[in-house]
């Protein structure tokens, strides 16, 4: 497992308390964190959301499952599924190997793109990490 300082986390995503990440603004990616694919270990499964299906934030859109456990992932704003990470289907370890770029799981138009105010920005993220330790 890595170390906190050891963990990729790019400057310019929003991130949750549940260890998601979030890119854009009306239509956001979304996918797990560096920490969570750490701490779940190898994935041999995602479940993907179906496209245009519709969400509320807080709603498990899906589920990922490792060699260790199966996680629930929650989508931090509502709104319409406009696509998803078909790859990962056939190749779900993309989460462990990318998951800022080729591990994404959704896009999703947001219907209240106020909702990512009440995201954390990177630094506030690694202060919530480190009092995990």
């Amino acid at each position: 497992m890595k170390e906190i300082q050891e963990l990729h986390l790019p400057e310019e995503l929003k991130y949750t308390q549940d260890h998601e990440w979030v890119r854009g603004t009306e239509t956001v990616r979304i996918g797990i964190t560096d920490f969570a694919q750490d701490q779940l270990g190898d994935i041999v499964f995602v479940e993907l959301p179906e496209v245009g299906t519709q969400f509320e934030a807080g709603d498990v859109f899906s589920t990922v499952e490792s060699v260790k456990a199966v996680s629930e992932v929650y989508t931090p704003v509502s709104g319409e599924v406009v696509a998803v990470n078909e790859p990962l289907e056939e190749n779900p370890e993309l989460v462990n190997q990318d998951p800022y770029g080729q591990g994404w799981i959704m896009d999703i138009k947001t219907s209240d793109s106020s909702e990512l105010e009440g995201l954390m920005d990177r630094s506030a993220y690694m202060e919530m990490l480190k009092g995990e330790e």
